[in-house]
């Protein structure tokens, strides 16, 4: 804790809060280390938070949800709403705006797009739902840090189609309390590797 003013701040926290904020400010101005846009976020959302947990903070990724924690119950979680969202994508990604928006922007070829996409959510997971959630969740409990973490990542949203940026404060608490329950960030990648995938085929 420190004090400015008569005000007492948690250092933590407000390290997190920063974070949570300049890294995706840094993404939307295109703050590339690669031609491959899925390789830079990698760096952002996955590699910085590493080098802060281990050389920063001094602590193992294992307290941040690197690891298969309970992975019967995230087994359970990833399978059945995979079978869930697929019944809702098949209908909802063949809108014209999600059509539209995802046959201009989405890689070549199965393998390429599969591969590309299990990239950039393996580090937007980690960020959100290991990084942020549980840092958070050590300071201000669970559940405000599973709402907390879901704000700036539907905000990530912004410019895709309306009915996928509106659903994503939802799918963002959602995948929090997933991996909460879990206590891996694991689960929740899975389930949003499987969903992206899954919508863009079927915009496609």
């Amino acid at each position: 804790m420190f004090t400015i003013g008569g005000v007492s701040f948690n250092l933590t926290l407000v390290f997190l809060v920063i974070i949570s904020t300049i890294v995706p400010m840094l993404d939307y101005y295109n703050h590339t280390v690669s031609n491959t846009r899925e390789y830079s976020r990698f760096a952002l959302y996955f590699i910085l938070p590493v080098i802060i947990i281990l050389l920063l903070f001094r602590e193992p990724l294992s307290a941040y949800g690197f690891t298969l924690g309970k992975w019967k119950a995230g087994l359970i979680w990833t399978v059945g709403t995979a079978v869930i969202m697929a019944l809702i994508l098949t209908i909802v990604a063949r809108t014209p705006a999600m059509q539209t928006y995802y046959q201009a922007r989405a890689p070549k070829g199965l393998n390429r797009l599969i591969y590309l996409t299990g990239v950039e959510l393996f580090a937007w997971e980690f960020m959100w739902r290991g990084f942020i959630l549980f840092g958070l969740a050590r300071i201000i409990g669970p559940g405000p840090a599973i709402l907390f973490q879901a704000i700036p990542f539907a905000f990530m949203h912004l410019g895709k189609p309306e009915v996928e940026t509106l659903s994503t404060i939802f799918g963002g608490i959602g995948f929090g309390f997933v991996a909460w329950q879990t206590e891996s960030f694991l689960y929740p990648f899975l389930i949003h590797w499987f969903i992206a995938s899954f919508t863009i085929l079927a915009a496609r």
